[in-house]
């Protein structure tokens, strides 16, 4: 075969650009956040100065629009994402790294070039921190039940409600909120972005089950004056923003949950290797043998399914039933990898600090986070026309 016809047939999943990308992701990832990443862990919350360096390598403008100061495609970030983890990050680490996946698109394609100048731009420079404020106390995943009141008052709204499970809150330099400005239902809701300085803008940190390093918080807003040139798009148009960024959100988290399945199946393949039990190696045993096996099966169907769902998506095909299908696929794999792992680590898998036990941690939110297990179930069942 014909390096030409090799080069036709090759998944864009692995072309020579996004491998050169992948060596990059691999070093930045080997070098800046392996060595440091058990101390962020137990802080609570990664540094600023990661984001700058991130940003210098142009890994934050991956997926956004070059007219916003971005580059590449979607299938980048999500490269990105995979490569991150598979070098010994963690799924904890893109949440808090690359917050601004979902803080920032809605302002770089709705935005005014004004806002896009001073939240998106030096964002992806790695200068600024953006978190996206949507879930509330009281509101869950019901987005068009979203309450927190934004008056209009003059050049001015005057923000007051909370927000709560803000990735990367307590951090946050602005906050691309959902606000009512109208009346109920999703028609009334609007995007404000809302800087965290601003008086009355108040944060507590959350404490988590896992993602440890990625810091979460509460955000009380006290009646906040924010510019009415804060508005992201035309007033009453958040709803539709917020379901347009569903799909990605959603697929992100079906990479990140395919990544920590393979990480823990090359860590348990290694284990099994090195560790000896009763005077041979725990690769010996024909149970552990097989075990591995399927967790190297369930991780490897997943993650293909999970990348030919992507590049339908990204092609524009219409997806939305096998978006749900994905993510279920892919965290129902990654549960179930993540807890053979830790079980064939045997004591060494429940130490705190031990690779494969921050992933069994950190994989519990990936079935909650972007629509839970049983909403993607309920989105399938529904587009399977059993409407309740």
């Amino acid at each position: 075969m014909t390096a030409t016809v090799e080069r036709a047939e090759r998944s864009p999943w692995d072309t020579e650009e996004r491998r050169e990308l992948r060596a990059l992701v691999r070093r930045f990832t080997e070098r800046e956040i392996v060595p440091s990443l058990p101390d962020w862990e137990d802080a609570g919350a990664m540094p600023r100065e990661l984001h700058r360096r991130a940003g210098e390598l142009g890994l934050l403008a991956l997926g956004f629009p070059e007219s916003a100061g971005g580059e590449g495609g979607h299938l980048d970030s999500a490269i990105a994402t995979e490569e991150l983890i598979l070098a010994g990050g963690s799924s904890g680490v893109v949440a808090g790294l690359f917050t601004h996946g979902i803080a920032a698109p809605h302002i770089a394609l709705h935005g005014s070039p004004e806002l896009v100048d001073r939240f998106v731009r030096p964002t992806l420079r790695g200068e600024l921190i953006g978190s996206l404020g949507i879930t509330e106390p009281g509101t869950g995943s019901d987005v068009a039940a979203v309450t927190t009141r934004a008056a209009r008052d003059g050049d001015d709204y005057v923000v007051t409600g909370a927000k709560t499970f803000i990735t990367s809150g307590t951090r946050a330099d602005f906050v691309t909120t959902a606000v009512r400005t109208g009346g109920p239902g999703h028609r009334g809701i609007s995007l404000l972005v809302i800087e965290t300085a601003r008086p009355g803008v108040h944060r507590t940190a959350l404490r988590k089950m896992g993602w440890h390093c990625s810091d979460t918080a509460t955000i009380s807003l006290d009646e906040v004056r924010v510019p009415a040139s804060n508005l992201v798009g035309a007033e009453g148009s958040g709803f539709r923003q917020i379901m347009e960024r569903f799909g990605s959100e959603r697929l992100s988290l079906a990479v990140q949950a395919t990544a920590t399945a393979q990480r823990c199946v090359d860590l348990t393949i290694a284990w099994a290797r090195q560790r000896e039990t009763f005077g041979a190696p725990l690769a010996t045993r024909q149970v552990v043998r097989h075990r591995i096996a399927q967790m190297a099966r369930r991780a490897t169907v997943a993650r293909v399914y999970v990348r030919d769902v992507f590049l339908r998506w990204e092609a524009g095909d219409d997806v939305v039933t096998e978006l749900a299908m994905a993510k279920n696929q892919a965290v129902e794999a990654c549960d179930w990898v993540v807890d053979q792992a830790v079980q064939l680590h045997g004591g060494a898998g429940y130490l705190h600090g031990v690779e494969v036990e921050r992933h069994y941690r950190d994989a519990r939110i990936l079935g909650i986070g972007g629509g839970t297990n049983e909403i993607m179930d309920e989105v399938i069942a529904a587009r399977l026309g059993l409407d309740g």
